[in-house]
C-alpha cells in the first residue's frame, strides 16, 4: 500500500521542476536573441544564473541558448511585449508578456482591460521607473503584502 505514495510524490516533485525548466527556458531564449556569450549578455547572464540555482541541466541550458540565438533549426520565435494601460479607477498598469504568437495574445490582454482602458504606447510608461522586480512567498499563512510594507519602509504600497 506504500509504494504507490512514494511514486505519487515522485511525480509532482518531476512536474514541479519541469515548469520552472520550462520557464527558464523560455526566458533563456528570449535573452539570447541579444546574443550568446554570457560574458557579454547581461541579461542571460542573470537568467543563466537563475537557472544554475535550480539545478538546470547543463545540456538543456545550452540548448535553449542555441535555439534562442538561432544557432539551432526552428529557432526561438518568443516574442516580449508591452502592453499599457488603466484598470477600473483610472490606476495605470504595465503588463509584460512573454508570447509566441501576438495574435493570440493582444485579445487576452484586451478580456483582461475590459472594465478599464487599454493604452497605446508611452500612455502610462512615463509614470513608472523601472527600480526592479520584487518576488516573495509567504511563510505562513498570515503573512501579507502589508507586513512586507511596513518593514520595507514603502508607505506608498498598499495590499490588495
Amino acid at each position: 500500500m506504500g509504494a504507490q505514495w512514494k511514486a505519487r510524490h515522485k511525480e509532482i516533485a518531476a512536474n514541479a521542476k519541469g515548469k520552472i525548466f520550462g520557464k527558464l527556458s523560455k526566458e533563456i531564449m528570449v535573452a539570447a536573441k541579444g546574443g550568446a556569450d554570457p560574458d557579454l549578455n547581461s541579461r542571460l547572464r542573470l537568467v543563466v544564473e537563475q537557472a544554475k540555482k535550480v539545478s538546470m541541466p547543463k545540456e538543456t541550458l545550452e540548448r535553449a541558448i542555441k535555439k534562442g540565438a538561432g544557432l539551432l533549426d526552428g529557432g526561438a520565435s518568443l516574442e516580449s511585449l508591452t502592453y499599457e494601460g488603466f484598470a477600473p479607477h483610472r490606476v495605470p498598469v504595465i503588463v509584460e508578456c512573454l508570447t509566441d504568437n501576438t495574435n493570440r495574445t493582444y485579445p487576452n490582454i484586451r478580456v483582461l482591460f475590459r472594465k478599464g482602458q487599454l493604452g497605446a504606447t508611452g500612455s502610462v510608461s512615463w509614470d513608472f521607473n523601472h527600480v526592479g522586480m520584487i518576488e516573495a512567498t509567504p511563510n505562513t499563512q498570515g503573512c501579507g503584502c502589508g507586513n512586507c510594507r511596513h518593514r520595507s519602509g514603502r508607505a506608498g504600497f498598499r495590499a490588495g
